[in-house]
């Protein structure tokens, strides 16, 4: 199960160590939720996440689309911002 941790409006997501799986969901400006992150297939081999436009339309269906990735590719948690900076 994926964990989510809310951020505090002016908080960031800490840094993680190159070998540490990481997922955020971050506001926009223009009331977008754009998702990036790094995961790791089952053989071990990293592999980046970056949302797609059609996931970056509500917080409800960018956290979806994360949440989904997230447990294909072993990310623990997902860090959100949910308000922009």
């Amino acid at each position: 199960m994926v964990e989510y941790i809310y951020l505090k409006p002016d908080e960031q997501m800490p840094e993680m160590a190159d070998e540490d799986a990481w997922l955020v969901v971050e506001a926009s400006d223009d009331d977008r939720f754009f998702g990036s992150g790094y995961g790791f297939k089952a053989s071990g081999e990293g592999v980046f996440y970056a949302s797609l436009p059609k996931s970056d339309l509500s917080l409800e269906s960018a956290l979806d689309a994360a949440k989904q990735w997230a447990a294909k590719y072993q990310v623990p948690r997902i860090w959100v911002q949910a308000t922009p900076d």
